[in-house]
């Protein structure tokens, strides 16, 4: 070999018989540009280094220079697997600065999206963990459910994956008459393919093997790391922003908070197996709740916010005016400061926004819960064989498009 082809030195052997992997960031089981550069001894992991930012698309400055109104579609592509929750988070943080409130239908209607959502994103994490593992058969099951609640997204909001469902006071639009039974069904449905994965996944010998004692953690390094979510709670740490700090009349919804007890790949597992069930449950209230109210307004009645009707548009002057300034100058928003945070798939998703009074934020700032507890992959992996920080990687749900931003 000439002396100017020197071999990469990541692929070498170092320090004695230690040798550097990259793990990403293309690879099969980052499902995303991950990038984890591992230092081995035989198969034994000494050192994990994540490298983030391969999917850094500057969405917090780029929300600088739009609207508010036009910032919702950014939001879609933080975590991609439940958008919806990410339209929901930042619509409330928009309407915490301005001092308004969605009407009674859109409320409950943005509880029934974000569960459903948070059921796709347990979906999704589960059944991509198990089948790099190799439990295949579940990955089957669990993604045909997920196909449905695509289905009911598009439903509702013409978009199966990046939804822009919400709207700054409310909802782009109602659910349509068909939507309540098929829910229904679905509601039916799940509740099935979930026994059935417990039957495939919980008992399963090989299963267990490759998930109890791996990534343990204590409820007090969980808390030093600012872990929140399924991870948080597995650890034995009963904390969800849905009861701690209740938002969209929560506090009125009747469901458990899941809570493991070691924080290893396996209680992981079962805290979002039994938030999936948690989840299934407020969407029957949803439904219930949704007859109990009937027909009504989805947007507040405020066209210093929300856009008037088509109809009004096309017939009134005043409606027009407001349709232009609303669409070329954007909403008028108060001077100030708000942080809200909601409890996303993977936990605390926070958005903190600044405005000096434009019709742009002056600064956006998103909380991902991913980030903290990525940080501490080393720490979760360190001892353990190669093998475990798949299972490791997958029962952290970390997704790169809301880790980077």
């Amino acid at each position: 070999m000439s002396k100017t082809m020197a071999p990469n030195p990541t692929a070498q052997a170092s320090d004695g018989d230690r040798m550097i992997v990259n793990m990403g960031p293309s690879h099969p089981v980052t499902h995303g540009t991950l990038h984890i550069v591992l230092e081995l001894e035989g198969e034994i992991i000494v050192k994990a280094t994540p490298q983030i930012g391969y999917l850094h698309r500057g969405v917090e400055k780029l929300g600088e220079n739009l609207t508010y109104q036009q910032f919702i579609p950014l939001t879609d592509r933080l975590n991609y697997c439940s958008s919806l929750m990410n339209n929901v988070g930042y619509t409330l943080a928009v309407e915490k600065l301005l001092g308004v409130q969605d009407p009674p239908r859109s409320r409950v209607l943005r509880v029934l999206c974000s569960e459903l959502a948070r059921i796709g994103d347990h979906l999704v994490c589960i059944g991509i963990n198990a089948v790099d593992i190799g439990a295949y058969t579940a990955f089957l099951y669990m993604f045909k459910e997920r196909e449905t609640i695509y289905d009911l997204f598009e439903m509702m909001a013409g978009q199966r994956l990046h939804s822009s469902f919400t709207r700054i006071g409310g909802l782009f639009r109602d659910i349509p008459a068909e939507f309540e039974p098929l829910c229904g069904q679905f509601l039916e449905s799940c509740e099935r393919t979930i026994d059935e994965m417990e039957k495939l996944l919980t008992h399963n010998p090989i299963w267990a093997d490759r998930t109890k004692g791996v990534g343990a953690i204590t409820p007090e390094n969980a808390i030093n790391w600012g872990y929140t979510g399924p991870c948080l709670r597995a650890a034995g740490v009963a904390h969800d922003l849905r009861v701690a700090q209740p938002y969209l009349d929560y506090e009125t919804y009747q469901f458990d908070i899941a809570v493991g007890t070691t924080g290893d790949v396996y209680d992981r597992y079962l805290v979002r197996t039994e938030e999936m069930r948690q989840s299934l449950r407020i969407v029957r209230q949803c439904l219930d709740r949704l007859k109990e109210i009937g027909p009504g307004p989805v947007i507040v009645d405020d066209y210093k916010v929300a856009l008037p009707p088509k109809e009004k548009v096309y017939t009134r002057m005043e409606s027009l005016i407001h349709h232009f300034k609303l669409i070329m100058h954007g909403i008028e928003m108060p001077v100030g400061e708000v942080y809200s945070a909601t409890e996303a798939a993977n936990g605390e998703l926070g958005f903190y926004i600044v405005s000096d009074g434009t019709k742009s934020p002056y600064r956006i700032h998103v909380r991902p819960p991913c980030f903290p507890i990525f940080s501490s992959f080393d720490e979760q992996v360190k001892g353990r064989l190669i093998a475990d920080a798949v299972s490791v990687l997958g029962a952290m749900n970390i997704i790169a498009g809301e880790m980077d931003r």
